[in-house]
């Protein structure tokens, strides 16, 4: 199961550098082919090592790099 989230996790970076960075949550849902439950596995595991933030309200929120990472 970690491997899949890990794969997952690299999915999400691709995709959020793909969009100049940031993207819905809903957008991540429709274009990585995983289930929702790993997406959000993957987006916990991203924020949680510090790669990517939130933006917006608990509802409605974007997952966005975190542009303060070292090169």
């Amino acid at each position: 199961m970690i491997t899949w989230i890990g794969l997952c996790a690299g999915e999400i970076w691709h995709c959020l550098d793909r969009h100049q960075g940031e993207a819905s949550l809903q957008s991540l849902f429709a274009e990585i082919d995983a289930p929702k439950e790993t997406i959000l596995m993957a987006v916990g595991w991203l924020v949680r090592e510090g790669y990517v933030l939130f933006n917006g309200s608990l509802q409605d929120f974007t997952v966005q790099l975190n542009s303060k990472l070292p090169p």
